[in-house]
């Protein structure tokens, strides 16, 4: 049978929606074992990314069963999610890749304002205090605080931001096109007949 066929469409969309199980258990597992030995100590970072992870864990399984069973329903609303998620993340992947100097000063200083968790995590992995300026008269979690030899945060920073955005950009980019592709087949798939079963019904 050609690829184009109704056998080739489901293993290909069974195939790519259990890549995005194994993904989402893969993001669950990183973060509770990133909690668990004291690696993150943020509960909002691990928390959204659960989240994300239990989202695409349910999406997945959505088009697993859609793909498996023939179920118009579930197929249709397989492709309306994700067909969402693509139009998010390729705009964010866009973002990442286009952002300027100034937008990512303002947009890592607004993150850092947000959790003083994240700060201290911050703090203690790159060896530096504060964001802008170093105030020795405040506490910091740094081993070089006690040698007064700190540098500011931001400027380790945003020595790795233009790579971690490009990289994240990039990830996100290619995630996106994986996502219009199962809308795609998903499509495809839905208005297939499976002559094994009965070859004059249309499912």
């Amino acid at each position: 049978m050609a690829c184009g066929g109704f056998v080739c469409s489901k293993t290909s969309l069974c195939i790519l929606n259990l890549i995005y199980v194994m993904v989402s258990l893969l993001m669950i597992g990183v973060s509770a074992w990133g909690k668990w030995f004291g690696l993150v100590s943020s509960f909002r970072v691990m928390a959204a990314v659960i989240a994300v992870g239990l989202f695409l864990f349910v999406v997945a399984i959505m088009g697993l069963c859609g793909a498996v069973k023939h179920h118009q329903v579930l197929l249709f609303f397989y492709m309306l999610i994700l067909l969402m998620v693509f139009i998010v993340q390729f705009s964010v992947s866009c973002a990442c890749l286009a952002i300027n100097k100034e937008q990512q000063n303002l947009l890592l200083e607004i993150g850092w304002n947000k959790s003083e968790s994240m700060q201290e995590d911050l703090e203690r992995s790159l060896d530096c205090c504060d964001f802008l300026q170093v105030n020795y008269n405040e506490s910091c979690v740094a081993t070089c605080f006690k040698n007064q030899t700190c540098q500011p945060c931001s400027v380790i920073i945003q020595a790795y931001a233009d790579d971690a955005l490009q990289f994240v950009g990039g990830v996100s980019l290619f995630f996106s096109f994986t996502e219009i592709l199962g809308v795609w087949l998903a499509y495809r798939y839905r208005n297939q007949k499976d002559h094994r079963q009965n070859p004059g019904a249309f499912i």
